[in-house]
């Protein structure tokens, strides 16, 4: 006779139901406080290799604020003015994309971590690692964005304000503050489109059983593509480490590294595969970007930057040709080394290009750069000199079009070079669904 009561079949769950959730929120919670510390350290050692730490009234912290809020997709406005004498026209746009890059490589690691142990998982377990880090990201971004505000007393010489403002006890100023809508909108798609783009790229990261199937089109060129712009990102590094130690200016070119070395290096990959952008830049400041470019943009008015224009200055320019056909060749051959043997060379084409031009996409909307100023007296023109323009923006169909074409010649190319290693049995085989 069974002595055994109708429950005693029933398995005990392995834990409480709330120690998963407690765990969830444990693992946001690092994962964010060590990306928000890594950009704040980036961005910090970038504006003290610029000079930053001798802005007035102890705004250094502030600045630094400010940049890790643009670089988690945050939006800064910048003000101005002095009383009733002069206001300010002013605009910015840029995104510090080696801060960013920084964040998103702490925060995508740190997300995939815990869930590298199986190839498939609910829907509502991604969901709840995602949550937690998406709100816990959130409010870090809002505490961010408190900080990022300052103002400073403008030196305008002798101008007719610096006139009018001392017979009147009034002096011009210009500063910033962090809008918050805007920064928690724009910061919300920043951190989810991180969070999808992890889950793409990772080979060991689970997906639901019903996306499986997708595995074998999607992950390899998802994967090689983001380690084509990592790649632009190393060799960057490399020629600014030895400009740095071979022309001077090195406090200069470390600002560049650490703040904005992506806007260069993914510039460069689009104008390789023949993309072009616009630009000018007038006034008393610039873009800190090479001379050669530079000298193409300063004038009045817009000017077309592609390997053609850099190279009637200096023609060591058509070597960004060479470099992104190697480096497309490398790419292609990598994605068709992680997909299965079966998939045919066409599909290689067809994969390889729709990822590079859809990162090419977004390459073109985050490197893109627009930064104005301009203080005008009672309303007429730009007092004291002190106006100027900077921008930089992305021929966007000509560039993601090119990335399409470049993208299947790269795929269809490499899967011919990779056949011979899938012969020799380097395959990898998407998990199956009830694995």
């Amino acid at each position: 006779m069974s002595v055994n009561g109708p429950s005693s079949s029933r398995p005990a769950p392995a834990h409480p139901p709330s120690t998963g959730s407690a765990r969830s929120w444990r693992d946001a919670l690092v994962a964010v406080v060590a990306a928000f510390a890594v950009m704040a350290a980036v961005a910090a050692a970038g504006l003290a290799c610029a000079g930053a730490t001798g802005l007035p009234g102890g705004a250094f912290p502030r600045v630094v604020a400010a940049v890790v809020v643009m670089a988690a997709g945050g939006s800064v406005e910048v003000t101005g003015g002095a009383g009733f004498l002069a206001e300010a026209d002013a605009s910015l746009s840029v995104l510090p994309l080696s801060v960013s890059l920084a964040g998103a490589l702490t925060a995508g690691s740190l997300f995939l971590r815990p869930l590298h142990n199986r190839a498939v998982t609910r829907p509502g377990e991604l969901l709840g690692r995602a949550a937690p880090l998406v709100l816990l990201w959130l409010l870090a971004l809002t505490g961010a964005a408190l900080l990022a505000r300052q103002s400073f007393d403008i030196a305008t010489g002798d101008s007719p304000i610096a006139d009018l403002g001392e017979l009147l006890d009034v002096s011009p100023t210009a500063g910033f503050r962090a809008a918050l809508p805007a920064t928690l909108g724009f910061g919300l798609l920043w951190i989810v489109g991180l969070l999808l783009i992890a889950l793409l790229v990772s080979r060991r990261a689970p997906l639901p059983a019903g996306l499986v199937r997708f595995h074998t089109a999607v992950r390899p060129a998802a994967f090689a593509t983001v380690a084509l712009l990592l790649a632009y990102v190393v060799i960057g590094i490399g020629v600014g480490l030895v400009v740095a130690a071979t022309q001077g200016h090195a406090g200069r070119t470390f600002a560049v590294i650490l703040l904005g070395l992506p806007n260069l290096t993914w510039l460069a990959l689009t104008l390789g595969f023949g993309g072009a952008w616009e630009g000018r830049a007038q006034g008393p400041f610039g873009l800190p970007v090479p001379r050669l470019l530079d000298e193409v943009l300063r004038g009045p008015d817009l000017s077309r930057v592609d390997v053609a224009s850099l190279a009637e200055h200096d023609s060591r320019a058509w070597w960004l040709v060479a470099v992104a056909a190697a480096l497309l060749l490398g790419t292609g051959f990598l994605a068709a080394v992680r997909s299965p043997a079966g998939v045919r060379a066409w599909q290689h084409a067809l994969h390889l290009g729709v990822a590079l031009a859809l990162a090419t996409l977004v390459v073109c909307l985050l490197a893109a750069v627009r930064a104005r100023f301009g203080l005008s007296l009672l309303g007429i023109g730009d007092a004291g000199g002190l106006g100027g323009t900077a921008e930089l923006r992305p021929v966007l169909w000509r560039n993601v079009g090119l990335a399409l074409l470049w993208g299947a010649l790269a795929g269809f190319l490499g899967a011919l070079l990779a056949r011979p290693v899938h012969r020799g049995g380097l395959v990898e085989k998407p998990a199956a669904a009830g694995g």
